[in-house]
């Protein structure tokens, strides 16, 4: 009985956790990309909602209450979090109880997000602030994409990547950068 209990147990940590999250309230749109350890705040997730074509990079945290105020106060500040349409979360940031986050957003990573983003910007830092226009920062990240290895899905997990590739990458990869389809 234990055994089987144990199986059951791994099996649903080991499920797609945004069908159990939805039920509960988490609003998401689609193209939706939850990548490794993100963490949503699991105890008043209907609070956060997030739109379409998002990605979270591994280890982001979306917290909606901040139980700071629990012992001096008894009680639990919340805050919703809103996160609008093509968005980036860049890995290891979090975002605080409150925060909206506009459509069109890049977001650094290792990021703290205190306050609102608006949109159609780059923002990242500890607190977070606006660094450029999305269009600047496409526009620069093509003038380097020009000047640096470009490499095909070959050169990729997904493409099956060989050992010989790995090496190859990192050879051509003399100024420590590239891109990758």
């Amino acid at each position: 009985m234990r055994e089987i209990l144990g199986k059951l147990v791994r099996a649903w940590l080991q499920s797609d956790p945004l069908p159990r999250m939805r039920k509960q309230g988490l609003v998401v749109g689609r193209n939706f990309a939850m990548m490794e350890d993100v963490m949503l705040d699991h105890d008043h997730i209907w609070h956060i909602a997030i739109g379409d074509d998002v990605t979270l990079a591994p280890r982001v945290q979306i917290l909606a209450h901040d139980a700071s105020t629990k012992r001096y106060m008894n009680c639990t500040r919340i805050g919703k979090v809103s996160i609008g349409n093509r968005v980036f979360i860049g890995a290891a940031t979090i975002i605080l109880p409150g925060v909206t986050i506009g459509s069109d957003v890049v977001i650094g990573a290792g990021s703290v997000v205190t306050g609102n983003i608006p949109s159609g910007v780059v923002a990242a830092g500890n607190p977070v602030r606006v660094i450029c226009s999305l269009d600047e920062f496409i526009e620069k990240r093509k003038q380097e994409q020009a000047e640096v290895p470009y490499f095909g899905v070959e050169f990729t997990v997904r493409g099956h990547i060989s050992e010989g590739k790995k090496a190859e990458m990192n050879r051509q990869m003399k100024e420590g950068r590239g891109y990758v389809r």
